[in-house]
């Protein structure tokens, strides 16, 4: 990828993450960790990869995503907001009662909205349905899902994997968000998913294992996913919760907690001085 349009994605992921930190502080409440961790992954795919038109949200011919893990939609709507769907001045009423971006996505109220989510293990299920549909009206889209690696944990996950490779689903593209981490503690202590390569692969699908936030290795992956042919792939990411805040990474209460307003400074701080670096670079 040209160095330009490289940094170009960096700044993107940075500001997803400044929005991030921007809108949980102004909601007090939500989930930093595991929004920040799939930063990157979305900046290249709302501003490479997906196939799509802000000034026309439901078009029929555009890429889709869903958000299994959905309470990770700080870094969602984030990336909409970067991308023009909505005023970026929308994040900053995350969670209230009158805003159309609450605590979890919902399709009917955000525009660039695909699927609502929330209840962990259903959005494999929900992206199946959509790269079924797609295959039977000859579309073109590709479809996308991020899922956690506790949210993995979930049966329905492996009966929504199951399925998807009986239909050959090669439209479907899966990234599993592995950052060890989730609301109770390390994902291997509290029901071990491991080897999550190996149980994608035995499920039929094409596995591909990445670092989450290495953007050439992400836009490779997808790449690779959409030259696959006859089955999924799933991009399994080794990521930092929390990352790009440096009190938040690896940190397990970060999981739900936002931060007061003395850690809401030292976190700007710290990712305005990385906006500023990546912008002079």
């Amino acid at each position: 990828m040209e160095s330009h349009a490289y940094k170009e994605l960096k700044i993107a992921a940075a500001k997803i993450r400044m929005d991030i930190i921007e809108s949980l502080y102004c909601a007090g409440s939500g989930h930093p960790g595991g929004s920040l961790s799939i930063a990157d992954i979305l900046a290249v795919l709302y501003f490479k990869e997906m196939n799509i038109n802000a000034e026309n949200p439901e078009w029929p011919e555009r890429d889709r995503f869903v958000l299994s893990k959905g309470h990770c939609a700080p870094a969602y709507y984030a990336a909409l907001a970067e991308k023009g769907y909505f005023s970026r001045d929308e994040l900053k009423n995350l969670r209230k009662g009158s805003s159309f971006l609450q605590g979890h996505p919902d399709m009917k109220k955000t525009p660039g909205v695909d699927m609502s989510s929330g209840s962990l293990g259903l959005g494999l299920s929900a992206a199946n349905g959509m790269a079924m549909i797609g295959k039977a009206e000859n579309k073109d889209y590709h479809v996308y899902a991020m899922l956690g690696d506790g949210e993995i944990q979930e049966g329905q996950i492996w009966e929504a994997a199951m399925t998807a490779a009986h239909y050959k689903l090669d439209n479907l593209t899966a990234f599993v968000d592995l950052n060890g981490l989730q609301i109770d503690g390390e994902v291997a202590a509290v029901m071990n998913p491991a080897p999550v390569d190996k149980k994608f692969a035995a499920f039929g699908w094409h596995v591909i294992v990445i670092d989450g936030h290495h953007l050439e290795e992400i836009i490779d992956a997808i790449e690779e996913g959409k030259r696959t042919k006859g089955r999924p792939t799933a991009i399994l990411c080794r990521s930092i919760k929390g990352k790009g805040v440096s009190f938040m990474e690896n940190k397990v209460g970060w999981h739900g907690m936002t931060p007061n307003k003395e850690q809401y400074d030292e976190a700007v701080k710290e990712l305005e001085q990385t906006l500023r670096e990546l912008e002079v670079g």
